[in-house]
Parts: structure tokens; sequence; C-alpha cells
């Protein structure tokens, strides 16, 4: 998958992106600190635009997307946002798994293995 394959961003999308990698949250950032560079065999970007959405972090090649949810996701909501865009993700042949930011703190080994085995997964 390629970034042409993707829609464009809304009207503003890519500012917000780069406004979003410059304020990454503490989860984020440990995060990337780990999957950046290739460290998974795959690349991935941050704070990606795509349509009306920004991902925090998706691997084109395999289309893969990991969120990183704050205490503001468990809001009724903001769930029901967060499963109106996993859908219009997944229907854009994309996959996406979440993590919260308690997990990616305090985890990040366990995070790390399973992101490593969906990737083994969908790398195929």
């Amino acid at each position: 998958m390629r970034t042409s394959d993707l829609p464009t961003p809304a009207k503003g999308g890519c500012q917000r992106a780069r406004n979003l990698r410059n304020n990454m949250t503490k989860a984020e950032w440990k995060l990337w600190g780990y999957i950046r560079n290739k460290q998974l065999d795959i690349r991935f970007r941050r704070q990606h635009p795509i349509d009306n959405y920004i991902v925090d972090f998706i691997a084109l090649k395999i289309g893969l997307i990991i969120e990183i949810d704050g205490a503001q996701h468990y809001e009724s909501r903001i769930e029901e946002n967060d499963k109106i865009r996993n859908r219009y993700l997944e229907k854009l042949g994309l996959r996406v798994i979440r993590f919260n930011n308690y997990e990616v703190l305090t985890n990040i080994d366990g995070v790390i293995a399973k992101i490593m085995l969906i990737i083994e997964e969908m790398d195929k």
C-alpha cells in the first residue's frame, strides 16, 4: 500500500498532523522510540493524515495502524467515534490495533511483542 492508495487528507489535515507530531504524548514518544527507523523491520510513519483522520502510527507496506489511546477514549461518545473511525479505516483495507497509554508506559515489551506478532502475521 502507498500513500497514493489512500484518500487524500482533509483540508488542514497535513498541518494538523505536523502539529501532532510536534506535540506527541509520552506514550506515543515511548512507542516511537521502539518502532522508528525500521527497528521492527518495517517502516512506520507517525501522525499520518488519512481523509478526516490522523492515525498515530502506520506501516503502509502492510496496512497496519497503531493507535495509542488516552483516558478520554473510554468515554462513551469517544468510544463510539473510535468504532466509526475503525470501520472506515478497515474498509480501506487497513488493520487497526489499539493500546492505552498505561499499557505503553508500563509494559512496552509486551506491546512490542504484540506488534511483532501482528507484523509477522500480516507480512507473509
